[in-house]
């Protein structure tokens, strides 16, 4: 398995047994995927036009982006990438050769690994946190003209 994929989903053994999904309910996750798909396919483009991978840009977003603090650790960051630690691993140190981010002892546990964002990560993030809230807004407003009327919605 590659160290950026994850273990397929599998039902949990005590979910319900499920009817088979209606028309509406098909369209509605077809339109998902597909606003779901412009996005990340959105977020790839500009990460490649601005001289970076759209993982090294969902890393450092990861990194601004952790509540309370400015940093993360590989642990975090393989979490919310949904990818195996030693995939992260390869990923900062590539970030780091780059000059986006640093690795720093943690504060209080030495056997921690912080990352930091650098100057020149932080410029190339906020170049595209800017871009990449616009395409949300628009890949929000899909997501609920495709559930605004799917029966059982929770609202």
């Amino acid at each position: 398995m590659h160290a950026f994929q994850t273990a397929q989903a599998k039902p949990h053994p005590a979910a319900p047994a499920q009817t088979a999904p209606t028309k509406q309910q098909l369209t509605a996750l077809s339109q998902f995927r597909y606003a779901l798909r412009r996005f990340l396919r959105f977020s790839e483009d500009a990460a490649h036009d601005a001289g970076i991978t759209s993982l090294q840009y969902q890393l450092m977003v990861h990194i601004a982006g952790m509540p309370e603090r400015e940093w993360a650790t590989v642990g975090e960051l393989a979490e919310r990438l949904q990818a195996k630690p030693h995939g992260v691993v390869a990923l900062v140190t590539r970030c780091e050769e780059a000059g986006l981010v640093r690795r720093r002892p943690g504060r209080q546990d030495r056997r921690q690994v912080e990352v930091h964002l650098l100057a020149k990560g932080r410029h190339y993030l906020d170049r595209l946190a800017v871009m990449h809230l616009e395409q949300w807004q628009v890949l929000a407003d899909a997501v609920d003209a495709a559930a605004r009327d799917l029966p059982g919605r929770r609202r």
